[in-house]
């Protein structure tokens, strides 16, 4: 076959995208129509994911699956957008890896709340300025983000989905030389995960942390000797040169994000529920609340502690466990742990992340 005729049946499927698309479309906003009059949210994680995952099972190739998921993203996005307002906060500013999962999970077509803390994306749903909020929980090296997990004690947001960005980090500056770098900015969390990088090729140079990876790209167009360690994104919005790539220690360092809003989610095939609770003060108190997860045979993903702040040497246990708050080995273990506990809370049950 010719190239012309190759680029004549390329322009033929073109056509036929096309139309299904705008097919889509309408049929979205008979969907949205009737999701008004029932008072229906215009997101539903728990259809959006079971679409993905059939979707990419579908998928014979050569697409891989990450890409059919991004197309059907921006797809979702664009549907939204033309039915709804909706607003979603992220941890700002533009070009922050908060900012980069909000897109990637929602697309580019949605209204985007640029946020200068954790507690005002909270705060911004938590008022209606915002629909859904975007927050780092935890990172693959360093670990939790505590500054979310504490949000949640008071907060009666819940949990509605969840994300994993693998996160790159980029030396960037004005400069085309690593020697002429003197100063480092970025945020204290990045400092560490490119610890064992920096030591060995800036062992002099001056690390100066900073709120966010993207203040710090914007402070390296700045100053002489100056640079930053942030994203890709960061270094097109400032056009800095890219000294180094991929400078992580870790070449799997992967943060997990949560979208939190009002709703509560319905179960799919494969989802996670995650609480917060604290324990009555005694001999064996862990093993005792423990013990009802491995009864009903559910999962524990996570565990973590933090200090409860009103009451020296008290905590507060945060786990994610394996199954939907609805299903009964997850009901029948969690009613078994209110027996145990002083404080049980449900943040939310939502689809795993595939």
């Amino acid at each position: 076959m010719s190239l012309k005729q190759l680029r004549k049946k390329i322009d033929y499927i073109d056509g036929k995208i096309l139309n299904f698309l705008n097919q889509r479309a309408q049929e979205v906003l008979n969907v949205s129509k009737l999701k008004k009059k029932e008072k229906i949210g215009a997101y539903s994680p728990d259809r959006e994911a079971s679409m993905i995952a059939r979707l990419k099972k579908m998928n014979k190739g050569p697409f891989l699956a990450q890409e059919v998921e991004n197309v059907f993203r921006e797809i979702l996005s664009i549907c939204r957008a033309q039915n709804t307002s909706m607003k979603v906060a992220y941890l700002g500013p533009e070009a922050t890896f908060a900012h980069m999962a909000a897109i990637k999970k929602f697309g580019k077509s949605l209204d985007y709340i640029e946020c200068s803390s954790i507690a005002d994306v909270f705060t911004e749903v938590e008022r209606g300025r915002a629909d859904y909020g975007v927050v780092p929980i935890e990172n693959s090296t360093e670990g939790a983000v505590n500054h979310t997990l504490d949000m949640f004690i008071d907060s009666d947001l819940k949990i509605c989905s969840e994300m994993y960005l693998p996160i790159q980090h980029n030396l960037l500056s004005k400069y085309k030389k690593i020697s002429s770098v003197k100063k480092v900015y970025s945020h204290e969390q990045v400092f560490a995960q490119c610890r064992k990088w920096l030591e060995k090729n800036l062992p002099n140079a001056k690390l100066i942390p900073c709120a966010s990876t993207t203040e710090a790209a914007l402070v390296a167009t700045l100053g002489k000797g100056v640079s930053a360690i942030a994203s890709k994104v960061a270094a097109e919005k400032y056009k800095l040169n890219l000294l180094a790539s991929s400078i992580e220690d870790s070449a799997h360092n992967i943060t997990r994000f949560l979208i939190i809003g009002t709703q509560e989610v319905k179960p799919t095939k494969d989802d996670k529920t995650s609480i917060v609770f604290s324990m009555k003060d005694k001999a064996g108190a862990l093993h005792d609340v423990l013990a009802p997860f491995k009864n009903s045979k559910i999962n524990l993903t996570k565990i973590e502690s933090r200090p409860s702040k009103k009451k020296a040497w008290k905590y507060y246990f945060f786990v994610d466990m394996g199954g939907h708050k609805s299903s009964p080995s997850v009901k029948k273990a969690l009613k078994a742990l209110g027996k145990e506990c002083l404080f049980v809370k449900i943040l939310g049950a939502y689809p795993k992340e595939s």
